[in-house]
């Protein structure tokens, strides 16, 4: 066992679009700051935040009808106006690296593309419009439009509307600013951004084991090269596992008070994806549609345009189904290692609660080419078999943990999980992920080196602290000079 650099301000793990993010604002606020990230694989973005592995992109509230339950006979609009300014963060802080850094280019990772909810059916075209009524009234989505006419539909995404169910009602909503993420480009530009920073070491190939907490405060985290089998200790005064589904195992191996009980429920992926560049030519845009009956939020399925290593690439899903990896690269052991006996009684709580989503994942993982298509043609009805095929997505860890009133629950969003001394911080859970990355790490910053003063932080993110909803005017100014910028005026 040998000692690796000097004692680090903050040690990240996982190589995604969280640590890389956090390592940039972190590096912004004061650039002294001495960092080291770990990354299991030969480079990093290659799990979630890579194109074809991420489930979802440019998430803003706009078109996920998830976000928008209804309760006690109204749309419940509190989570879609949450993730529609979280993402707002996100986008002001790309603008404010595009005008510092000549060598960050927003236009490579990000691009304007409407965002449609799109349902058939009279239960649901009534849903979609009372949504409308409610949500076009708030100033993050009032230039939102709605329509029952499939010529208007037609024109707003063509791929939708078809002579073979001409006589079936349909409705739509659109934004029209709304975008396109590839976060594997993403990363990488913050990932040139910060090697070319001081006080900044990369570390590849190397798979941390355990981090434990040292007498004397600060973190000892113990790593091994997955090439050379060199095993490593490091020392930092802070760590953030941004490991993706790994982040469970390692907070469970730390035996961290704060996440006990908790435990992962992963989920995998595949996507249809459309190899004949007339039907891609033909899509602009990312449409989201209601969750099919008995299945869950997570399966909502999107007919998706998104640019990938500069082509235009069209995918349909993602098909979620059930496995034992937390990651794509990651082993069958990964479920089974992390039952632990303080979260035996949540997963035995959890499943036993959710057996038809048990089912229904491994039903999806063992569907048939015929029944993925015709979940397809329910957005496309003249889709061709010969014309789409199956690959594979990332991994998704849904979280289970326990709770008062329910004994034990599944969510489906993220939560951020941090040590009582606030030195130690993990990312866990799913969407909307990359999207609210900058939201998500700012709060890690500020709450783990009380910097929410910081002015550095409003000039990154002028919006900061304020509810960009409740402020129409600071809203107005704020998109006006941003959208302008990234061109998604």
């Amino acid at each position: 066992m040998k000692n690796s650099l000097s004692n680090q301000d903050i040690t990240l793990i996982g190589g995604g679009v969280m640590s890389l993010t956090l390592a940039v604002l972190m590096k912004e606020v004061n650039p002294n700051t001495k960092v080291t990230l770990i990354e299991r694989l030969h480079e990093c973005g290659m799990e979630s935040s890579q194109a074809l592995n991420n489930a979802g992109t440019g998430h803003a509230g706009n078109c996920e009808l998830n976000y928008t339950p209804i309760k006690n006979g109204s749309v419940y609009l509190d989570r879609a106006i949450e993730v529609n300014e979280m993402f707002e963060t996100s986008l002001q802080f790309w603008a404010y690296l595009d005008k510092k850094y000549p060598q960050f280019k927003p236009k490579k990772f990000l691009r304007k593309t409407p965002h449609i909810s799109f349902v058939k059916g009279e239960a649901n075209i009534a849903y979609l419009k009372k949504r409308y009524e409610a949500i076009s009234k708030e100033p993050l989505f009032e230039e939102m439009e709605f329509t029952t006419d499939r010529k208007k539909i037609k024109a707003w995404a063509p791929l939708l509307i078809s002579k073979k169910d001409e006589d079936s009602s349909a409705a739509a909503t659109k934004i029209a600013h709304g975008t396109d993420v590839n976060f594997g480009e993403l990363t990488k530009q913050l990932l040139a951004l910060l090697i070319k920073q001081p006080n900044v070491t990369i570390i590849l190939n190397s798979d941390v084991k355990t981090i434990k907490l040292k007498k004397n405060h600060g973190w000892e985290i113990y790593y091994s090269n997955l090439l050379t089998k060199n095993k490593t200790v490091m020392y930092a005064s802070n760590v953030f596992i941004g490991a993706g589904g790994k982040a469970i195992s390692l907070l469970q191996q730390m035996k961290v008070k704060e996440a006990s009980g908790y435990a992962g429920f992963p989920v995998s992926g595949k996507w249809l994806v459309c190899s004949n560049p007339l039907v891609v030519k033909k899509h602009n845009a990312k449409v989201y549609g209601q969750a099919l009956p008995k299945s869950p939020p997570m399966s909502i399925p999107h007919l998706d345009l998104r640019v990938i290593e500069g082509k235009n690439t069209l995918m349909f899903g993602p098909f979620a189904g059930f496995t034992f990896k937390f990651l794509k690269y990651g082993s069958f052991f990964d479920l089974p290692k992390t039952i632990k006996i303080n979260n035996i009684g949540t997963m035995i709580r959890v499943f036993s609660k959710n057996i038809s989503l048990l089912l229904y994942l491994i039903k999806q993982s063992l569907q048939s080419s015929k029944n993925r298509m015709a979940e397809l043609k329910y957005f496309y009805p003249d889709a061709l078999d010969e014309d789409w095929s199956l690959m594979d997505a990332g991994k998704r860890v849904q979280i289970m943990k326990g709770c008062p009133k329910e004994g034990a629950k599944l969510e489906f969003g993220t939560e951020i999980i941090f040590t009582k001394n606030k030195t130690l911080a993990a990312l866990i859970g799913a969407s909307p992920g990359a999207s609210v990355s900058a939201h998500s790490m700012l709060n890690v910053m500020t709450t783990m080196f009380n910097l929410t003063n910081d002015k550095t932080i409003k000039e990154m993110v002028p919006g900061y602290g304020i509810s960009l909803n409740k402020n129409p005017k600071i809203l107005s100014q704020i998109r006006k000079k941003i959208y302008s910028q990234l061109g998604l005026n």
